[in-house]
């Protein structure tokens, strides 16, 4: 598995399948975004523009579905999917 990349575009809706998919691997980072911005009580329209790229003010309702579907990708994918087990790790750069 290449590593994902840090800020990917996001579809609409995030893949509702039994099965992990190449939109999972590549939006890993972006699943954990949104678990750390639940846990931490964040707004989900904040999380919305910052995470996903959508204004909630412009589009509430694309915005809305975006984040509830990628949220639950997101849960679904560290319960069942185990695609962070698969992740490799980052090399750290020296400073």
């Amino acid at each position: 598995m290449q590593m994902p990349p840090l800020d990917p575009n996001v579809a609409d809706l995030a893949p509702r399948g039994p099965v992990l998919t190449s939109y999972d691997e590549e939006h890993v980072v972006t699943y954990i975004r949104l678990l750390q911005a639940e846990g931490e009580g964040a707004d989900w329209r904040e999380v919305a523009r910052a995470a996903l790229h959508i204004d909630p003010e412009r589009e509430p309702d694309r915005a809305r579905n975006a984040y509830e579907s990628h949220l639950a990708r997101a849960k679904w994918v560290t319960e069942h999917g185990r695609l962070l087990r698969r992740l490799p790790k980052r090399k750290q750069s020296a400073a």
